[in-house]
């Protein structure tokens, strides 16, 4: 009986121990701030999206290094969307709701974007999208730290007509809103300079499309009027492999038919042989290839995270890097990681970029960047060509749509809107 009881005690008192373990682990993870990843990890965008996921690993490992934020480490927790635009929102939902984190970081395209928007207003969520996209939109619970229209496509085409020449424009893109919406910006645009609707082609394509021998025909074809003619790309993901592999097949040389793309970097270009691209363009707001000691330290740093000295940086990762930064300096500017707090914080932040100039942000939730445009080299980097002489201020509202011409975006009082119309001193009372 004695025995039976011994065991019995030791049992009771090893149950506590487990217990007692659990509980400290438990209240250490209830005690960290949590931080959400919302980048596909698979499906047709993860050939862009992946690299995203580890830069924001990167960045909290740094943090945590130097000792957390506020005291605390920062504990990531990374979901796979899938590529899949209906489930960024429940993935969404399932960071805000059940794992309770802080802030997100996340999306590539506009479709995942505004799939997970109504979510973060519902629930006051706080997410940073570091990606160029078409405008026409500003939410409270979004800062966006990648290009708008006027900070990548206008001065695109400024680039092409003043520079190359060109008179005839291929508008080539995903199906879906941020190219339709880009290329209508666009079409508005050019036809303002005085470029006839005749010498404008524009065509779409559904997602990891991979027959393009017809379209680059089309293209060919196009642009043998004898005017130069070059192709504005927002073909977005794994698409472009072989839409660049086409033009190589065809011959099409970026003396020919250049193509600037808005969505393809250094990550994209690393998957196949660019000898036949050299020559054709990309409008980013950083390159690797740009020499400044915060940038080689930034790459270096990357290839000793990453394990690979053969991998690259682009600029999606650089809107990663500022945003990051500026929410960590916004959390220590409040004193918390409140939502509301933070984003009142976030307004005015200022941390260096990777290409010698600050960024901004500005109360429209949007940064001030350089624009750069650089020309693919065989080794699969970017040569600069052209870039801005200062850094601009990202634009919600494009001025050349006359539904959006008329509103501003300010989060600051008294306005505290997204859209507000200037010629009516209203807010249109939506969110975004």
């Amino acid at each position: 009986m004695k025995l039976e009881k011994l065991k019995l005690k030791k049992l009771i008192v090893a149950s506590s121990i487990v217990a007692t373990g659990l509980m400290t682990n438990f209240a250490y993870a209830a005690d960290n701030i949590k931080v959400g990843v919302l980048h596909s990890l698979s499906g047709t965008m993860a050939i862009s999206e992946t690299t995203l996921k580890d830069t924001v690993l990167m960045m909290i490992a740094d943090q945590n290094a130097k000792g957390g934020l506020l005291g605390k480490q920062i504990e990531p927790v990374v979901v796979d969307p899938a590529s899949n635009w209906p489930l960024f929102a429940e993935k969404g939902r399932e960071l805000l709701a059940k794992e309770k984190v802080d802030v997100i970081f996340g999306s590539w395209t506009s479709v995942s974007r505004k799939s997970v928007l109504p979510v973060l207003e519902e629930l006051n969520g706080l997410m940073f999208y570091p990606v160029q996209y078409e405008g026409e939109e500003s939410s409270k619970n979004v800062f966006y730290t990648g290009a708008a229209p006027n900070q990548q496509a206008i001065p695109a085409v400024d680039y092409l007509m003043n520079d190359i020449g060109a008179e005839r424009f291929v508008l080539l893109g995903t199906d879906y809103v941020y190219p339709r919406t880009t290329n209508k910006i666009l079409e508005a645009y050019l036809m303002a300079k005085g470029v006839k609707a005749e010498d404008i082609m524009v065509n779409y394509t559904p997602f990891g499309h991979s027959d393009w021998q017809g379209i680059v025909a089309d293209v060919k074809k196009f642009g043998s009027t004898g005017k130069q003619t070059a192709v504005i790309s927002t073909v977005n993901g794994d698409a472009n492999i072989p839409f660049y592999k086409e033009l190589g097949n065809q011959g099409i040389s970026a003396e020919d038919i250049p193509v600037i793309a808005f969505s393809v970097g250094e990550e994209e270009l690393s998957g196949f042989d660019t000898k036949p691209l050299v020559g054709h363009l990309a409008a980013w707001n950083y390159f690797q290839s740009v020499e400044t000691e915060a940038n080689e330290a930034f790459i270096a740093n990357w290839k000793k995270y990453i394990g690979d000295d053969k991998r690259v940086t682009n600029d999606p990762m650089e809107a990663t890097y500022i945003g990051f930064k500026m929410w960590v300096k916004a959390v220590e500017k409040a004193g918390t990681t409140d939502v509301d707090a933070v984003e009142q914080a976030m307004i005015g932040i200022a941390v260096p970029n990777l290409t010698g100039g600050i960024a901004v942000m500005n109360p429209n939730h949007h940064l001030s960047k350089p624009v750069l445009i650089g020309e693919i080299q065989e080794d699969g980097q970017f040569e600069v060509v052209w870039e801005t002489p200062d850094t601009v201020i990202g634009d919600a509202w494009s001025d050349f749509l006359p539904s959006s011409k008329n509103l501003v975006s300010d989060w600051t009082a008294p306005i505290k809107c997204g859209n507000f119309d200037v010629t009516t001193a209203k807010c249109s009372g939506q969110k975004f």
